[in-house]
């Protein structure tokens, strides 16, 4: 017998699909427009900066002497060029010690030396119209110093000080400091106490300390004394 064979129709479904990707519509790059600034703009920073600038110098040279306390105020009027150093008196914050531009300065004062003449009157006058005062010698230190001073060649032979008699051997100094007769310096014999002499100057050719000459007030050089300013 014959094997019959048999046909059968299969038909594969498929289990799986290509995967579809959706690709995003390509994104537009977005254009950068530089931005506008108003004309007026660089001006307004300009003059910023001037103003700036303005107050930085107006504090740089104004401002160190505005807050000096207890300074002679006529002092700081009278003068535009000032001398300073980082020097300070003792229980001082401030860094800069000034004085006038041309004055000596010596510890807390400044000091000026005159290279002209003029009576004891006159020179007092001359010295408060600075600010300052006759020189008032209140130490050994500050006796040597000053002697050291006048004796420099372009100096002149006398220099008053603040010291002066209304009546004789009744010496009073100009800024009422009282008279401290272990604390004088005068020269070997002096004061011999003529009634015309009532005034005191440093003698040039004199020892360094013991210096002292009262003399008729007439024309002699003088010594300025003011404090120095802190800032």
């Amino acid at each position: 017998m014959a094997s019959e064979i048999t046909y059968a129709e299969v038909k594969f479904q498929n289990t799986s699909t290509a995967a579809v990707v959706k690709v995003p519509p390509e994104t537009k790059k977005h254009e950068r427009h530089p931005q506008k600034y108003p004309p007026w703009l660089p001006w307004l920073i300009s003059l910023l900066l001037l103003l700036v600038c303005i107050a930085l110098v107006t504090v740089l040279l104004v401002a160190p002497f505005s807050h000096s306390n207890g300074q002679p105020t006529a002092l700081k009027q009278k003068f535009k060029e000032w001398s300073c150093d980082s020097a300070v008196p003792e229980g001082k914050e401030e860094g800069w010690t000034c004085c006038p531009k041309g004055w000596k300065r010596f510890q807390g004062s400044c000091y000026y030396l005159s290279g002209d003449a003029m009576s004891w009157a006159a020179s007092e006058q001359n010295c408060t119209g600075m600010g300052s005062h006759l020189v008032v010698i209140n130490s050994k230190a500050e006796q040597d110093f000053l002697s050291k001073e006048v004796k420099k060649p372009s100096r002149g032979e006398n220099h008053y000080i603040g010291l002066s008699a209304q009546d004789m051997g009744q010496w009073h100094w100009v800024d009422q400091t009282p008279f401290n007769v272990s604390a004088a310096f005068w020269r070997e014999g002096e004061p011999s106490n003529p009634d015309h002499e009532k005034c005191v100057v440093i003698h040039r050719t004199s020892g360094a300390l013991n210096n002292w000459n009262h003399v008729q007030c007439n024309s002699h050089n003088r010594i300025c004394e003011a404090a120095a300013v802190i800032v």
